[in-house]
């Protein structure tokens, strides 16, 4: 079975597809290991300032402003991260831009262990967010273009599985405190993992590099802005940006949410975990949904379950079984969603131009994982209860199905190369 991968330029500068003759086990299902390994590091790093937060903020002395800028600091690196790291892997291939990745976010996030000041461990959570924002979009458009057509959703979906997975796991070392209660070693494993994957993915991977003949080649930015793409291109903003706000509220407040219900930090921590696995379920039947035959009916019924779920977890009584089952049941919808918009955003693209493509989506979906916890800081100081806070996920989410609806019934067709 051949798997096919990016084009290619024939020695006479004609354009050409590069097929890997090589059995599905030996091509893409290897290419699909590595980077759901990224992705459960990055899952896994991307927590990690939530769990050293604890004893890292009374051993620097940081004051609540600090605190959130040493949060914030990494977003703000992803979003400039995610546009380097699509730019690199449609100039240099997806292998270098994923390498460059996984090696600058592995070397801050150790190098954060030696930090010295507030000022210095802000700057490098800084660039440990720059490196894992420019992971996403090659570990993207590797799983992408892994695979024949018909199951880019699919692979997609199994690679993003690993970040909530990853978190899950971070979130389990921080319940069962094996870190010993030292923030370093979080960061020092943080930043170990992605540079022991680096030789691997160098090694095992081709260059994955789409090049076009000079009269055809593209300049990424252009392509990616052309005017006639712009209605595609901004419902699929605007769904990533909705979709994100969702996904970083809940992360971000669903613990402290629980606990203004009633529940102890304990039974808040595992609600989290059981989230993340859910998320990680929900990722990969959102693969099955974009690919299915009834696409456009899967995808409006998987946004109409996660509505259900957030209103059920809103207005439920704050039983703790109840809260456990819908918590898991949050999980499962909010990361398949979101695990349909990332299966979506690559197959929008040309390959030539696909990393930078979905590099500026990610960039814009950040702003929506800022925007959702800030929203969130804000309806709770306004006297909102924790219900309310759910309750107002739930017109959020709908507008992001009713986008990611119009996305795939306008203009989605899935790209063959």
């Amino acid at each position: 079975m051949h798997e096919r991968w990016p084009q290619r330029v024939a020695p006479d500068g004609r354009k050409m597809n590069m097929t890997i003759a090589l059995k599905s086990a030996s091509a893409g299902s290897r290419a699909l290991v590595y980077v759901s390994l990224a992705a459960v590091i990055e899952g896994f790093d991307l927590q990690a300032a939530g769990i050293a937060a604890p004893k890292i903020g009374p051993a620097f002395h940081m004051t609540p402003q600090q605190m959130g800028l040493f949060f914030s600091a990494a977003t703000f690196g992803l979003m400039f991260g995610a546009l380097v790291g699509g730019y690199t892997a449609d100039r240099w291939g997806r292998r270098a831009g994923l390498v460059i990745a996984l090696a600058a976010f592995g070397v801050a996030s150790i190098a954060t262990i030696f930090s010295t000041s507030v000022e210095m461990l802000i700057a490098l959570r800084f660039l440990t967010g720059v490196g894992l924002g420019g992971a996403l979009p090659n570990l993207v458009s590797i799983a992408s273009e892994a695979v024949g057509p018909e199951r880019k959703g699919r692979a997609v979906a199994i690679m993003y599985a690993g970040m909530p997975l990853g978190a899950a796991v971070a979130s389990l070392v921080a319940l069962l405190d094996l870190h010993g209660g030292d923030w370093r070693s979080i960061f020092l494993v943080g930043g170990i993992l992605p540079l022991l994957l680096v030789p691997f993915i160098y090694a095992g991977l081709p260059p994955l590099k789409t090049v076009a003949s000079t009269s055809e080649r593209k300049t990424p930015w252009t392509e990616v802005f052309r005017p006639d793409a712009m209605v595609t291109t901004v419902l699929l903003w605007s769904a990533f940006f909705l979709g994100l706000m969702v996904v970083y509220l809940l992360m971000n407040w669903l613990p402290q949410l629980l606990v203004g219900q009633g529940f102890s930090r304990s039974e808040a921590s595992l609600a989290l975990i059981l989230y993340s696995l859910g998320g990680t379920v929900g990722s990969l039947i959102g693969g099955r949904v974009l690919d299915g035959s009834q696409r456009v009916v899967a995808i409006g019924a998987s946004f109409a379950f996660v509505a259900a779920a957030l209103a059920m977890l809103g207005l439920l009584p704050p039983a703790l079984a109840t809260m456990l089952v819908t918590v898991t049941l949050v999980g499962v919808g909010v990361l398949c969603v979101q695990s349909i918009l990332y299966g979506i955003a690559p197959q929008c693209y040309p390959s030539e131009i696909r990393g930078t493509g979905v590099g500026v989506v990610v960039a814009v979906g950040r702003l929506g994982s800022m925007a959702g916890p800030l929203l969130a800081g804000v309806l709770v100081a306004q006297g909102s209860t924790p219900a309310d806070v759910m309750l107002v996920l739930v017109p959020i989410i709908l507008a992001c199905g009713l986008g990611t609806l119009a996305l795939v019934a306008r203009r989605f067709r899935p790209a063959l190369a």
